[in-house]
């Protein structure tokens, strides 16, 4: 698959390398695995243009050995000496900075945690005193959000050395779209919706069913559960050594919020125990998990809703995780019939969200949620606002467009002015929208 959009990452990407002749840059490089962070720096620089260090579970001096195997490559020369420290490759490489311009890119930063984390005390050090005479383009890319900011927080060593942050997002709908259209130009929205439900936009995945040519539900469905499929372990890979131990307990609620468990009450009913702390980690700590409240309500523990952000994980938490034993049995069949039989109930979240980030991607709104009553009753299915014109758009969406019933909408917005008497005073829209607009 060919490299889409990213136009302004790519952008800032070539104008710090430029400043970075002038003076050292350090860039933050921050997104979940797959995104593209590897594509994006590709891209920009070209595969031989930077060096290229990759952190490793290894123990340190293992590590700077393939460091020094990667340096001596591409600066073409022998490494004097061995070196078994970060501290001495870090310095190794800011000398020769001081020599010529280069762009060094140290993936999965955050992995030095683990390695040794006094290492950042080092790299501050030596970063301030050599700066200003180093001509470095130095990129920390690291796919572990709340590690990165543990690294880079205030009273942490590197605090401020950052001259530059870019968090990489999955691809908004208008490029999912219009890869999709590139691959197959009579795909249906049935296809656009199923491509979106799976992936979430996240890179990897559309280049993997891409590249696969399943550019239909069906075909999704058969080349992500198959035999040999890199998609089966997917969730494992991603999360299994973020919760370390306790991974089963958090395992089985992100499996039941995929499910449709969406209250804290609904899930302890289902584990049969309090969960309070996990769901306070998944959301803070690990941003799993979204802690949504009805929109323009107040802080509320009470009418709380737990939404999987992640579509991809949403798909394999429901069906893959939950379905492990016909996984075992090698039942890739049974497993893509059950998957096909519950796609119409499940996409529907999907729609939602397809719309949401459809909504946001125009930067027409300053505020977009969906709303439910305390009862959990009149739910709205999105409600976008604009407080800068203010407008608010009120939008039922189903796949059918025959079955949308503004009139029920029209009740429900009632419902919403009675309950929370806001936006009484904005021009008000009601807006259907069936899966046939996207």
């Amino acid at each position: 698959m060919r490299f889409f959009d990213r136009k302004n990452e790519l952008a800032l990407l070539r104008t710090i390398r430029e400043e970075s002749f002038k003076g050292s840059c350090m860039t933050i490089l921050k997104g979940r695995r797959r995104v593209g962070k590897t594509s994006l720096l590709q891209e920009a620089y070209g595969d031989r243009d930077y060096l290229y260090l990759f952190v490793a579970r290894k123990n340190e001096a293992d590590l700077c050995e393939d460091f020094c195997q990667e340096i001596a490559r591409y600066f073409k020369l022998a490494i004097p000496g061995k070196m078994s420290s970060f501290e001495e490759v870090f310095k190794f490489l800011l000398d020769m900075a001081e020599r010529e311009p280069c762009t060094i890119v140290i993936d999965e930063f955050q992995e030095f945690l683990r390695v040794n984390p006094s290492i950042f005390s080092v790299m501050q050090r030596d970063w301030d005193r050599k700066k200003r005479s180093a001509k470095v383009n130095l990129i920390v890319s690291g796919s572990i959000n709340r590690m990165m900011e543990q690294i880079f927080a205030a009273d942490q060593p590197l605090y401020g050395r950052a001259t530059h942050e870019i968090n990489l997002d999955p691809f908004t709908t208008a490029t999912v779209k219009e890869i999709l259209s590139e691959h197959a130009p009579d795909y249906t929205v049935d296809d656009l919706l199923a491509l979106w439900t799976f992936t979430g936009g996240v890179a990897k995945y559309v280049e993997l069913l891409m590249d696969a040519g399943a550019f239909t539900l069906d075909a999704m469905v058969k080349r992500m559960v198959s035999e040999g499929s890199t998609i089966i372990n997917e969730g494992k890979v991603l999360l299994v050594d973020e919760f370390g131990k306790d991974y089963g307990t958090y395992f089985s609620i992100l499996s039941l919020i995929a499910a449709g468990n969406n209250t804290r009450s609904e899930i302890e009913n289902a584990i049969g125990s309090d969960v309070g702390g996990y769901l306070t980690k998944l959301e803070g700590e690990y941003r799993l998990v979204s802690k949504d409240l009805p929109v323009c309500e107040r802080k509320s523990n009470r009418n709380v809703h737990y939404t999987l952000k992640d579509n991809f994980l949403r798909f394999w938490f429901r069906f893959v995780w939950k379905y492990q034993s016909l996984i075992e049995l090698r039942a890739y069949g049974r497993l893509q019939d059950v998957i096909l039989r519950d796609y119409r109930t499940f996409s529907g979240k999907s729609l939602e969200d397809y719309y949401q980030h459809k909504f946001a991607e125009s930067g027409k709104f300053t505020k977009i949620g969906n709303w439910w009553d305390r009862k959990g009753q009149n739910e709205i299915d999105i409600v976008a606002i604009d407080d800068l014109t203010k407008t608010i758009s009120f939008c039922e969406v189903k796949r059918n467009g025959e079955r949308i019933d503004l009139g029920a909408l029209s009740e429900k917005v009632e419902a919403f002015h009675r309950a929370t008497g806001d936006y009484t005073d904005y021009h008000a829209d009601y807006l259907a929208l069936p899966m046939s607009e996207m």
